[in-house]
């Protein structure tokens, strides 16, 4: 996985403090500093262009994203949809009109939260419908308007859903592909056989290369391999931007779930905010409290820690 984009200038200071101690010995051409943090590498180039690469990228591009959006008020995500839209590529037309199963997930870039992977059939009957009420990538509806159409959809369209809660991610803590994989083929499996759907195509969002995908879930009982693999499927297929928006709001009733047990308004990402509130959890609940509710495989944790031991 790769994401890149460009810094303010405040922020890329902030960037060649925090990466001062995890930069490589060699750095490429035109680049500030080339860094290593877990399974990510990270370029800063002159240019103020900053480039994320490794399974775990977008985990660590959502951190400086945040960054910009409490500083800049910058939206990164907005910017980069417009810049894709404005490129000239031909559009994948192979989904238009045909009967899919898609599937999605949400909550792998929240460090409070579970994560929630959906699997739906659009048939071709199912078309008006969403197209009547706007189905969009869930990323690009507010949380309001999913509240207001995932119901809808829920229950006119087959779906199934499976989530993993923090407890269940934090007993088995593995690589958030793997974990990705695994539910997605749970969910694709178990749709398959809930009826004889005549669907054209089983689409998934690419997250990982295909045959990392096919690794991830060698071991399972069940597996569903007539797969078409597609960036950006949300904007391409139906089923999958149907999935999207129900696992949006699955995951959103569920987080609130947890604000109101802590009687806090969670902040969403893994940002410098959600350190702050994972501190004051701790103070307030205790460490146990995070195994409930939070991602410990998260760098946050580490800069939570950090938090509240600089508060001593």
């Amino acid at each position: 996985m790769t994401i890149s984009f460009k810094l303010s200038d405040n922020i890329k200071e902030k960037m060649i403090e925090y990466y001062q101690d995890k930069k490589r010995s060699k750095t490429p051409d035109y680049a500030i500093f080339q860094a290593q943090e877990a399974d990510t590498i990270i370029t800063l180039y002159e240019s103020g262009k900053v480039v994320f690469q490794g399974m775990s990228a977008d985990i660590d591009a959502n951190m400086w994203k945040d960054l910009e959006a409490s500083f800049n008020k910058r939206d990164i995500d907005a910017e980069l949809a417009e810049k894709e839209a404005k490129k000239e590529e031909p559009k994948d037309l192979r989904f238009l009109g045909k009967p899919t199963i898609g599937s999605d997930e949400v909550g792998t870039g929240d460090y409070f939260g579970p994560i929630v992977v959906t699997a739906a059939y659009v048939g071709k009957e199912h078309f008006n419908l969403l197209y009547d009420l706007g189905i969009k990538d869930s990323k690009k509806l507010t949380d309001d308007k999913i509240i207001k159409i995932a119901p809808i959809i829920m229950k006119n369209i087959p779906y199934v859903s499976q989530i993993l809660n923090n407890e269940e991610y934090n007993t088995n803590p593995t690589n958030m592909n793997k974990i990705k994989a695994i539910l997605h083929n749970k969910v694709l499996c178990t749709i398959l056989k809930k009826a004889n759907y005549d669907y054209s195509y089983i689409v998934v969002d690419q997250f990982c290369y295909p045959r990392n995908y096919f690794a991830y879930i060698k071991d399972a009982k069940e597996k569903c391999t007539k797969i078409t693999f597609t960036t950006k499927a949300e904007d391409k297929c139906l089923s999958v931007a149907a999935a999207s928006i129900i696992s949006r709001y699955l995951f959103i009733n569920e987080f609130k779930k947890i604000g109101d047990e802590l009687q806090m308004f969670l902040k969403k990402g893994a940002g410098p905010e959600v350190d702050k509130q994972g501190a004051e959890i701790i103070k307030k609940y205790g460490e146990k409290k995070l195994f409930e509710i939070a991602k410990l495989s998260f760098k946050n944790t580490e800069k939570i820690k950090e938090l509240l031991k600089n508060q001593e």
